[in-house]
């Protein structure tokens, strides 16, 4: 155990920035802005600033490493809320990330996971076709009618609560394929980035995000050989993998021909958006890296830059009883600060009654995959914005990130609400413009 704990201090001293963990002054502003503290009974080591202390305290060898520091790190969402609170402007999402680096860097590994790891980030996430592929039988099971029968059959009790609901959560196929031919008066010229997620099981959104972008004039571009941002990667230690991934997007793309880049997914964005980052010591590629990063923005940003807001201004006001709300993505919100935009498109939208969700601007607790390694955690976080859902009476939840989409469908159908919905926030903009004659 001495040995291992020397072991991991030296990984630490390499890995976590010292001078990172020296900004934070312990003055407790991020304390309820951390779902995990409030969710743990206000566990001090389930914060910002509690698991900075452990992260110098493993650091100096002042702690001797173990499954409680660990789980301290581990039971961290990543979402970043933290640091728009502090007002020492301490980078916790890089000291986390460098923490998990550091952990991965000497733990020793069971099969199952390094099987898991090498699958996921060396062949899934870091190849778009095999995650096509993936999805693929995925769409297969919910079409060929296997999908009802194991259902029918009871088959799904042989697995954890959480992998059943997120079966009942899973997105129905895409009613068709993205159409790239564009006949638009070209105003803005924009790259897509389609992400992973994104371009397989959400795939009618990728398609209606096109269709709202060349309704405005923009003529869109899908750049081949982009790959998965490498978010997953970065938050889960991986930070070489990651960085594969984004020198490989770095030369997708064609910045000289575009505007903009654009994606749909907060989550994606945050990490494309914080690129410079990753190759700040290369000089190969931190000049690419932040012209890359200079051309990133979010759907909603765009959307609203280009007029969206006056267009779902001037549509028919068609009765409706909605009272819409939004649920925040994280990322989108922590770290780009793009926060009132989404707003502001919904309250656009005539017919329907926008209503701040109490506590929007806190993880719903997907958080990556953070719902599958840590569903306790989760599904107490996710419980909690199902009460302030059903309190405001909202009949359609608005989120702008695939994993948040997932999980606050996850809670509509584990709370039984028959008359709520989650949709992506192109998907609910799309639907209005496109209500019974197609779209312009």
């Amino acid at each position: 155990m001495v040995r291992q704990a020397e072991t991991m201090r030296k990984s630490f001293i390499e890995h976590v920035d010292e001078d990172r963990i020296m900004d934070c002054m312990r003055c407790g502003f991020c304390l309820l802005s951390c779902p995990t503290y409030i969710h743990s009974d206000f566990d001090e080591t389930q914060s910002p600033r509690g698991r900075i202390a452990l992260m110098k305290a493993v650091r100096d060898g002042v702690v001797e490493w173990d499954g409680s520091i660990e789980e301290a790190f581990d039971l961290c969402l990543g979402c970043r809320a933290c640091e728009p609170v502090c007002p020492a402007g301490v980078q916790y999402g890089t000291l986390i990330e460098e923490t998990r680096e550091a952990i991965v860097s000497v733990k020793k590994q069971s099969l199952k996971e390094k099987t898991i790891r090498k699958g996921a980030f060396d062949h899934l996430f870091a190849d778009h076709q095999k995650m096509k592929k993936a999805v693929g039988l995925v769409h297969f099971y919910q079409r060929s009618g296997l999908q009802k029968v194991v259902r029918k059959i009871g088959f799904l009790e042989l697995f954890p609560p959480f992998i059943k609901e997120m079966e009942k959560a899973l997105p129905k196929p895409p009613s068709k394929e993205i159409n790239t031919v564009q006949n638009v008066p070209v105003k803005t010229k924009v790259a897509f980035f389609t992400g992973c997620l994104m371009d397989t099981i959400f795939k009618e959104t990728n398609r209606h995000t096109i269709e709202l972008l060349n309704s405005l004039g923009c003529e869109v571009i899908i750049p081949e050989n982009q790959q998965c941002c490498g978010a997953l990667q970065g938050h889960s230690g991986e930070m070489e993998r990651a960085t594969r991934n984004a020198k490989v997007n770095i030369e997708a793309f064609d910045l000289e021909a575009i505007d903009y880049i654009v994606n749909n997914a907060g989550g994606c964005g945050a990490f494309l958006s914080e690129y410079d980052r990753l190759f700040a010591d290369d000089p190969a590629y931190s000049i690419k890296a932040r012209q890359f990063v200079d051309k990133q923005i979010d759907i909603s940003s765009l959307l609203l830059k280009l007029g969206m807001a006056e267009k779902l201004k001037l549509m028919p006001n068609l009765p409706q009883n909605e009272i819409v709300t939004y649920q925040d993505s994280c990322h989108l919100r922590n770290v780009n600060g793009v926060k009132e935009e989404p707003r502001n498109l919904l309250k656009s939208v005539k017919g329907s009654v926008f209503v701040e969700l109490p506590g929007a601007h806190q993880c719903c607790g997907s958080a990556g995959i953070y719902n599958l390694l840590q569903p306790e955690m989760a599904s107490r976080i996710l419980k909690t914005k199902m009460e302030e859902v059903k309190r405001i009476r909202a009949s359609t939840i608005v989120t702008t990130n695939p994993g948040c989409l997932l999980q606050m469908q996850v809670g509509v159908e584990k709370e039984g609400f028959t008359n709520i919905r989650a949709v992506h926030l192109v998907d609910y903009i799309h639907e209005k413009i496109w209500r019974e004659d197609g779209g312009d």
